[in-house]
């Protein structure tokens, strides 16, 4: 009598692939590889925001491997869309380079309220979605 197991089997019900480890049979279980990537400020937030208030989201993306590229892709356009609205409401306010050396004050403040601004309106179309 033969008492040698396989050291691989699939399992026909699952689909899933053992292999043996002493005296067990170990499911193949793993999470495809993902690109490595730096998270700014808005990719950051995201995360957060995915894991606090959605997480069955997050679960699946984790578990899918499309979470960072999900990440990545929010936060370029929030930093590309924060650009955009900065510049629409600089020249709304008809802030120009100039004041910058005439009236240094005025226009460190007005440039605080545009970003302020502009962040916030990326925070509802692009973070907290």
């Amino acid at each position: 009598m033969n008492n040698e197991l396989p050291k691989t089997k699939i399992d026909e019900k699952t689909g899933i692939e053992y292999h043996l480890e002493g005296d067990y049979y170990i499911p193949n279980l793993a999470m495809p590889k993902q690109e490595k990537i730096v998270l700014n400020k808005y990719g950051r937030m995201r995360l957060k925001y995915l894991k606090e208030h959605k997480k069955a989201e997050y679960t699946i993306m984790l578990m899918d491997g499309t979470l960072n590229t999900h990440l990545k892709e929010v936060q370029e356009t929030a930093q590309t869309r924060i650009e955009q609205i900065i510049n629409e409401l600089k020249e709304k306010s008809n802030l120009t380079e100039d004041m910058k050396n005439t009236d240094m004050l005025y226009w460190i403040g007005a440039m605080n309220s545009i970003k302020a601004q502009a962040e916030e309106i990326v925070y509802k179309e692009l973070i907290y979605v």
